[in-house]
């Protein structure tokens, strides 16, 4: 059986004897089930399940399109899958173009349903741009979700384009010397129908952006701050209060934009200081952040984003 007609099932299974499958009945109806492979305090378990959540109260379903990265793995191995929906596993560079072909069939044969890319920063910003913003350009009428743990997670957590500077990986031990590239602003810059940053510390605000976009059609982006206990050498049941941090202090801001155009501030960051993000992550060698530039970075780039809010609101005005 494969993962996907076990995931239309509704159970997953497991073998008894030679040829026996037994079924293990899902006690409820959700997205990510229990009993999956990823690690404590992986905030893209918590996102699965939160948008499994909005995917429910929106009555909608979808599938899944996959590529190289912690996400496929979840799923465990056959012929059991931890994913409630049908998932196609595709290459490491490629899920927008497998994506395209699935809402293609499913557009054609007036199927409901949405078609949903859901990967890491490395099958993002990176291995997987070309084919992003390709899928970007034609406005393919699919949602990309892009859970950003701002490292090869899967593959022993090497630094991607994603990985914050100064930070340590198993490629940088001695902390990142570059930036973090601007995924958000290139995507806007492709004029999608909706892009939009994800909080899994707020929820009600991540709801209602997984709301918008299940009521629209074409390319909508999402950018999703991702804590990996594992690759950030952090606590396990730090995530959400490190998410929290990042978007308090202004390093990961909320925003909204339409049409490349239109952006909307949804948070107003209280400036706190950065210190404690970066000392709860071991993967931060003490004293080499220099906190006070990186709150005036923040700042700046906060600022820039308002400029283009009030910009984009005397346009339409």
């Amino acid at each position: 059986m494969s993962s996907s007609s076990v995931a239309d099932s509704g159970v997953g299974t497991v073998t008894g004897g030679p040829g026996e499958q037994k079924p293990i009945v899902c006690s409820e109806e959700c997205l990510l089930r229990a009993g999956n492979t990823n690690c404590g305090g992986c905030g893209m378990s918590v996102g699965l399940t939160m948008l499994g959540r909005a995917l429910a109260e929106a009555g909608e379903t979808c599938s899944l399109v996959i590529p190289a990265c912690c996400g496929i793995v979840t799923a465990g191995g056959f012929p059991t899958t931890a994913y409630n929906v049908p998932v196609v596993a595709s290459t490491f560079a490629s899920s927008p173009a497998f994506a395209t072909g699935v809402a293609s069939v499913r557009d054609i044969n007036d199927e409901s349903g949405q078609v949903i890319c859901w990967a890491g920063d490395g099958g993002t910003y990176d291995i997987g741009l070309a084919t992003l913003s390709a899928a970007a350009e034609r406005n393919e009428n699919l949602i990309y979700i892009c859970y950003d743990n701002e490292i090869y997670g899967n593959t022993g957590g090497q630094r991607s384009s994603a990985t914050p500077p100064g930070a340590r990986t198993t490629t940088t031990p001695g902390g990142k010397s570059e930036g973090k590239k601007d995924i958000m602003g290139m995507m806007a810059a492709h004029g999608v129908p909706y892009a939009a940053t994800l909080s899994i510390a707020h929820p009600e605000d991540f709801a209602r952006k997984l709301a918008t976009a299940l009521s629209m059609d074409g390319l909508r982006f999402f950018l999703m701050h991702s804590p990996c206990p594992t690759g950030w050498k952090s606590e396990p049941q730090d995530s959400v209060a490190l998410v929290r941090l990042a978007v308090a202090s202004g390093l990961f801001p909320l925003y909204e934009v339409w049409d490349g155009i239109r952006y909307e501030l949804n948070a107003e960051p209280d400036w706190t200081d950065p210190g404690e993000y970066f000392r709860r992550q071991r993967r931060f060698p003490p004293g080499q952040i220099d906190t006070d530039a990186t709150l005036r970075e923040c700042r700046r780039r906060f600022e820039r984003l308002r400029s283009r809010s009030r910009e984009s609101r005397g346009a339409t005005v």
